[in-house]
C-alpha cells in the first residue's frame, strides 16, 4: 500500500482510502484510490466472530421466541453501549459534513430522521452507492417496533430519502434505488439502507437479511387491527451465523430442547 487518506472516524470506527501502486495524493482529489479500508480498533470479540469464516442457519423467529428471547437480547446489546457512533451521528457531535439531508435536529424527535452515506461505500462508484437513513427516535429498536400507526411516517422518510439521494446525485433516478431494512440487524436502532440496484447483491441483500421497506410498508397495511398492530406479531425467518451470539444464546439451545423433547415423546 503506497498512498493513503484519511476520510474520518467515530467511536471504533475508522475509514480510509488508499491505494495499491504508488501515487501523488492529493488532499482535494479522491481518485487516486483503488481500495477503501475500514478499520475498527479496538475491535471485539463480536466483530472478530462477525467477520470470521463460519457456517449459517436459517432460523424462524415466532412471536413467541422474540419476547421471550430475542427482545431481552436486543435490550442487552443496547445497554452494553454499541450505539455510541450512531447517536454520535443523530446529535451532530460526528460525521456532520457527511450528512446529505436531515430534519432539523430535535424538532419533532418521533418523526426526525438523516441520510448520509454507508461506511462500506467509496463515496465515488455511483453503481454502487449505498446511504444509511438513521432515524432520531430511539424506541424503534428494528422492524419488530413498527406498526400501522408508523406507515405515515415511513411513507414520508422512503420519499425525503429518495429525493435527496436524486439531488445530491443527479445522475441517479429514483427507479434506480432500492430501500431496506436488515433483519437481524447488525445494531439495534433503527435504520433503512439505500442501494442502488446495480450494486452486487450479496449476503446482505439476499433472502435472510434484507426485507424490502415497500413490503413492510404492506405488511402492515395488510394487518387487521388497529395502528397498534405491527410486526412483532409475525414469525420472521433469517438466516445466522453460527458463531453469532443469537445463534449461540438463543436458537441452538432451543433447537436441542426442542430435539430433546422429541426424543422423550418417540420413546
Amino acid at each position: 500500500m503506497q498512498a493513503i487518506k484519511n476520510l474520518g472516524a467515530n467511536d471504533i470506527y475508522h475509514w480510509y482510502l488508499a491505494n495499491s501502486c504508488q501515487v501523488q495524493v492529493n488532499s482535494t482529489d479522491e481518485s487516486f484510490a483503488d481500495l477503501k479500508i475500514n478499520l475498527i480498533y479496538p475491535c471485539t470479540d463480536k466483530h472478530i466472530r462477525k467477520y470470521s469464516k463460519q457456517g449459517v442457519r436459517f432460523v424462524a423467529e415466532t412471536p413467541a421466541i422474540y419476547r421471550d428471547h430475542v427482545r431481552p437480547y436486543m435490550q442487552a446489546q443496547r445497554e452494553a453501549g454499541r450505539l455510541n457512533w450512531a447517536f454520535n451521528i443523530i446529535e451532530g457531535r460526528k460525521e456532520v459534513e457527511d450528512v446529505i439531508y436531515r430534519t432539523p435536529f430535535g424538532r419533532d424527535p418521533e418523526e426526525g430522521f438523516l441520510l448520509l452515506p454507508d461506511l462500506n461505500w467509496d463515496r465515488q462508484t455511483l453503481d454502487a452507492l449505498h446511504l444509511l437513513g438513521l432515524v432520531e427516535r430511539r424506541d424503534i429498536w428494528s422492524l419488530r417496533d413498527l406498526r400501522r400507526k408508523h406507515i405515515p411516517w415511513l411513507r414520508h422518510m422512503k420519499a425525503k430519502f429518495l429525493e435527496a439521494t436524486t439531488n445530491v446525485y443527479p445522475d441517479i433516478e429514483q427507479d434506480q434505488l432500492k430501500l431496506y431494512v436488515h433483519y437481524q440487524p447488525t445494531y439495534y436502532h433503527f435504520h433503512i439502507h439505500i442501494v442502488h440496484v446495480a450494486l452486487e447483491a450479496g449476503a446482505t441483500q439476499a433472502t435472510g437479511k434484507a426485507v424490502g421497506l415497500d413490503s413492510i410498508i404492506e405488511q402492515l397495511e395488510l394487518m387487521r387491527g388497529d395502528g397498534e398492530a405491527g410486526m412483532d406479531a409475525v414469525t420472521l425467518c433469517y438466516t445466522l451465523g453460527e458463531a453469532s451470539d443469537l445463534w449461540i444464546q438463543v436458537f441452538e439451545p432451543l433447537k436441542s430442547d426442542t430435539a430433546s423433547r422429541s426424543q422423550l415423546t418417540d420413546r
